[in-house]
């Protein structure tokens, strides 16, 4: 439950509660008449945009997650490469060393 404030934000925290706020007046307002259905149809459709949200918030962050360690692999590939190439110009400048093609 920690992560749902964490990829919610403030801003969609609000939004939640002034829509269901807003569906509690609406029901007490209006009583348990045939209006209540709409007024849950559009909870109902608040409430599955919020989670469409949250998922792609969650999704982006798995996906940032990757990014980061595939960038830190290349980043250790990389210094492995120079190392190589060091090690093969150093070879290449001793005198007498057998030169390969």
């Amino acid at each position: 439950m920690p992560n749902l404030t964490k990829n919610l934000g403030v801003g969609s925290m609000v939004v939640i509660l002034i829509t269901f706020l807003l569906f509690a007046i609406a029901l007490f307002e209006k009583g348990f008449t045939h209006d209540l259905l709409l007024e849950a149809a559009i909870f109902l459709i608040s409430v599955k945009l919020i989670i469409i949200t949250y998922r792609n918030s969650a999704g982006v962050e798995t996906i940032q997650q990757k990014l980061d360690l595939i960038l830190t692999e290349e980043k250790h590939l990389e210094t492995a490469i120079s190392a190589l190439r060091a090690a093969k110009a150093a070879e290449r400048s001793r005198p007498g060393a057998p030169r390969s093609s």
